[in-house]
């Protein structure tokens, strides 16, 4: 008998952990604590999908791309690295730096007769 509690130490454990477990607290909270800790990792898990989707579009914001030649820059520096030619009016023009009233296009109403 001692040797079968040896080799078999933490089936024993658990075993009994679970049979002092559901009398005192209930069939009812082992369930809701497995389904709470299934609820919590799968929320982990769209949290790390949230952060990478808005680090994804971070660094898409960022990166620009070269009139002259077409090499892609991150935007770190002003000039680029492959034809040197100067990436600040890339910078200028670029959409989501503009104001909404720049973009938007004024309409007056008239009245038909």
């Amino acid at each position: 008998m001692y040797y079968f509690l040896k080799t078999n130490k933490n089936f024993f454990i658990y075993s009994l952990l679970i049979l002092i477990v559901i009398p005192v607290f209930g069939l009812n909270f082992l369930i809701s604590f497995l389904g709470n800790i299934l609820l919590l990792l799968f929320l982990i898990t769209l949290l790390l999908i949230i952060l990478v989707f808005m680090g994804f579009n971070y660094y898409k914001s960022k990166i620009n791309t070269c009139k002259s030649c077409g090499s892609i820059s991150l935007g770190l520096s002003e000039t680029c690295m492959n034809c040197g030619a100067n990436l600040e009016s890339i910078k200028n023009n670029n959409q989501l730096n503009k104001k909404p009233s720049e973009s938007t296009i004024e309409v007056k109403a008239e009245e038909v007769n």
